[in-house]
């Protein structure tokens, strides 16, 4: 118990210390917490007035700062400005003169550039016509050495072969000429041979047919003697009988001497006709004695042309043992650097060509032909291929085929099989002459210009093509082609690298479209050009005719206006309605438009539609301007109103149809463009001479300004024409040019001649265009034309 009471004790003791403690820090707590609000208080007033003071203090100095910061301020600007002042002066003075003595000194240094330059211009130039002069000189001398080094080794080859081919090429040429002949002597005599059977047998029908009129004339005669002599027998009393007797043996009589002549005549005749029949058969005779002779010399020149054949044979087997003999002398080396043999196959149509290019060295570059066959003479390549690809070619063509991407089928059809058959290259072929037959055939409908179009856009391509194709060959074949010598400067041998070593993608897309590949021609392909040139020229003429006629009868009625039933003249506006008179106009707009659309459908070269119309609107110009100075009635004021109406109309086509088309025919109506403004100007009585010459017409002579000025008469207004000092002036330089015979003619005359040429034709296409295109379908689907699908 008394623990416990300790201890009871004890925790009462502790629990009391603490409750004390708990009382006491609350008690010190608050006290210090009101302590310390009222020292806050107090030091945030002593605070706040001491901030205050400090506060009025900086005020104050800043201030005082600010009144001494602008003053000084003020003061400094002040200083500033003058001294600014001052140094702007000084430099504005010292800049002027030291830009003054510059610009003297550049102008000294400008004219002293000048000086020095025109004298190092004219020594500089005087050194380069020296030396010029000197190059030009020693040019000419080097060059004509080498011309006679060149012409020299020409006239040694051309000795060698030149004068049996020639021989050779005559001989041919006499002979092609002695077979046509002899064709014709042939042609000639079947003709007169069937003439004169016709006339035989007409003479003897005719014979024949008085034969048995005379017959019957005579069995008449003698019915009407038996008669009249019975009559007189029974009835011999009568008086009156006799005289009827009497009146018709006189009647007999007379009938009788007519036969009789007619009879003679008709002898005659069948003399005359037996006659004409003797000198026909001696005519026949001889031109078959003619002919004869013509067979036997065709015999002979063929064995002539043989010998030579041969002889040309043995010769160049004699030159290739030659150079053979001399590059078994050279070393292996040089041999097999600049020997090169290629071996070509075997071509259709007969066609193989053996040809070896060897050179003895750098120098030599000529190719020698030698044979691939071990007796070593040369084969002449066989240049006749079969008549029915020829036959089906020709029947494709000559049907019309049309157009694909805008290039005629008939003409790249023509080139490829001609190109594929090696027909170029050929010495003697009949395809040229058969194509000509068959394009002179095609073209005789003149008429039709849409068949016409179709052959002008046909022939121009072609000939476009051989234009591009077709080089001709130097001497005829003889001297083969030189190799370019091996430059000897840097440059020369980098521009040869270059040109040696083309791309494969480049040589690729070449291939791919090139369509156009050059071949040396012949004879025969030249003169298939040159026939072909003809007729591309003949159809542009004819169409250009056509064309012409065509207008003609219109232009005659647009010269002059029409009269109105009140005897005036009725003026046309810009638009033609179709009962209206100046329709004239509108049927030559109409004409232009129909073959413009023809030429287009046909697709011809733009440059022949240019000159056609080109030509057309000169036409025009001609008809028209003739037309005004030879007709008192058309220079009118109100008819020059109604021709320039109508030549608005055509300056309209012309801008429509733009410079594609059109070209430059607008300005052929240059002559009646000025005459008309003419006619239709007011006041023409104020204008002198040098105006209208100069301003107005200066196109025109002074003949035809005189032939205006006089004819003028104004039926509108009645109006004067010019003064007559201007009439006066036109006089006198009349007079002046009265000896020239070229300006005493004030009509003008028409061009017909052609104003294009194979260049201008060959520049308005281009070998690309023709890539696309492919041949006629009816040869595509023939095997023998398999090379078409290549």
């Amino acid at each position: 118990m008394a623990e416990l009471d300790t201890r009871r004790s004890e925790v009462l003791g502790r629990s009391a210390s603490i409750i004390q403690r708990k009382i006491r820090s609350y008690l010190a707590h608050r006290s210090f917490i009101m302590l310390r609000r009222s020292a806050l208080q107090i030091q945030s007033v002593c605070r706040g007035q001491l901030a205050r003071k400090v506060y009025d203090v900086m005020r104050r100095e800043a201030a005082s700062l600010r009144i001494q910061r602008h003053l000084r301020m003020h003061l400094g600007r002040k200083a500033y400005k003058e001294l600014y002042s001052s140094a702007v002066f000084i430099q504005t003075v010292m800049r002027g003169m030291a830009v003054r003595n510059e610009l003297c000194f550049r102008r000294q240094t400008r004219a002293a550039i000048i000086i020095q330059s025109q004298c190092r211009k004219f020594l500089s130039q005087l050194h380069y016509m020296k030396l010029k002069k000197a190059a030009i000189a020693t040019q000419c001398a080097w060059r004509v050495r080498v011309a006679r080094k060149e012409l020299q080794k020409l006239k040694m080859a051309a000795r060698e072969t030149g004068a049996l081919q020639a021989a050779k090429n005559k001989l041919e040429k006499q002979v092609e000429e002695l077979t046509w002949r002899l064709q014709l002597e042939k042609r000639l005599r079947v003709d007169m041979e069937e003439a004169k059977t016709k006339e035989n047998a007409k003479l003897q029908s005719a014979l024949q047919d008085m034969q048995l009129q005379f017959k019957e004339t005579k069995e008449l005669l003698a019915k009407e003697r038996e008669a009249a002599r019975r009559a007189a027998e029974v009835v011999p009393g009568i008086q009156e009988v006799p005289v009827m007797d009497h009146m018709m043996l006189e009647k007999l009589s007379t009938e009788n001497e007519k036969l009789k002549a007619m009879v003679s005549s008709l002898e005659k005749k069948i003399g005359e006709t037996e006659e004409k029949f003797e000198e026909t058969n001696k005519i026949s005779e001889e031109r078959l004695k003619q002919a004869l002779e013509a067979e036997s010399k065709i015999v002979q020149l063929k064995t002539v042309m043989h010998g030579l054949e041969e002889k040309i044979l043995d010769m160049e087997s004699d030159n290739h043992a030659l150079r053979q003999q001399t590059l078994l002398n050279t070393p292996v080396k040089k041999i097999s650097e600049h020997l090169q043999i290629p071996v070509t196959p075997n071509l259709e149509n007969g066609h193989h060509i053996d040809e070896v290019n060897q050179s003895n060295g750098p120098q030599s570059m000529t190719p020698v032909k030698v044979s691939i066959e071990s007796d070593g003479k040369l084969q002449r390549p066989n240049l006749e291929f079969q008549h029915e690809n020829v036959d089906a070619l020709i029947n494709c063509v000559a049907k019309d085929v049309g157009f694909r991407h805008g290039k005629p089928v008939a003409a790249l059809t023509i080139y490829k099989c001609l190109l594929h058959w090696k027909s170029f290259e050929a010495e003697r072929t009949n395809v040229f002459d058969r194509l000509i037959q068959m394009i002179g055939s095609a073209i005789e409908h003149e008429e039709n210009n849409g068949h016409m179009a179709y052959w002008l856009s046909n022939t121009s391509a072609l000939l476009f093509l051989l234009q591009k194709s077709l080089k001709a060959s130097g001497a005829n074949g003889l001297t083969p082609s030189r190799k370019p010598p091996t430059p000897t400067s840097l440059f020369g041998r980098m521009a040869m690298s270059f040109r040696s070593s083309p791309s494969s993608n480049n040589l690729a897309a070449a291939a791919t479209l090139a369509v156009v590949r050059k071949v040396e021609g012949k004879y025969p392909a030249l003169l298939f050009k040159q026939q072909l040139a003809a007729y591309v020229e003949k159809i542009y003429g004819i169409i250009r005719d056509n064309l012409k006629k065509e207008l003609s009868s219109l232009l005659s009625l647009c010269i002059q206006a029409p009269r109105t039933s009140k005897g005036g003249v009725l003026r046309s506006g810009r638009s033609f309605g179709k009962d209206s008179p100046s329709t004239h106009w509108q049927g030559i707009i109409d004409g232009l438009n129909t073959l413009l659309d023809t030429l287009k459908e046909n697709f011809v070269p733009p440059v022949l539609i240019q000159k056609i119309f080109t030509q057309t609107f000169s036409y025009i110009n001609v008809q028209l301007f003739n037309s005004l100075l030879l007709r008192r009635e058309c220079c009118t004021f109100s008819n020059g109103e109604y021709v320039k109406a109508g030549l608005a109309e055509l300056e309209l086509w012309c801008c429509q149809k733009k410079e594609e088309y059109a070209g430059s025919s607008w300005d052929e109506l240059k002559h009646i463009r000025q005459a008309v403004g003419f006619l239709v100007i007011h006041q023409k009585y104020r204008i002198s001479y040098d105006e209208i010459s100069n301003d107005l017409c200066p196109i025109l002579s002074v003949q035809q300004l005189y032939r205006i000025c006089t004819l003028y008469w104004d039926d509108n207004y009645n109006t004067r024409s010019v003064s007559p000092d201007v009439i006066s002036s036109m006089r006198v330089l009349m007079t002046e040019d009265s000896n020239d015979a070229v300006s005493s003619s004030f009509l003008l005359d028409d061009n017909s001649s052609l104003p294009f040429s194979v260049d201008d034709l060959s520049k308005s296409l281009q070998e690309k265009e023709f890539s696309e295109v492919k041949p006629a379908d009816e040869l595509l689907q023939n095997p023998a034309f398999g090379f078409l699908h290549e």
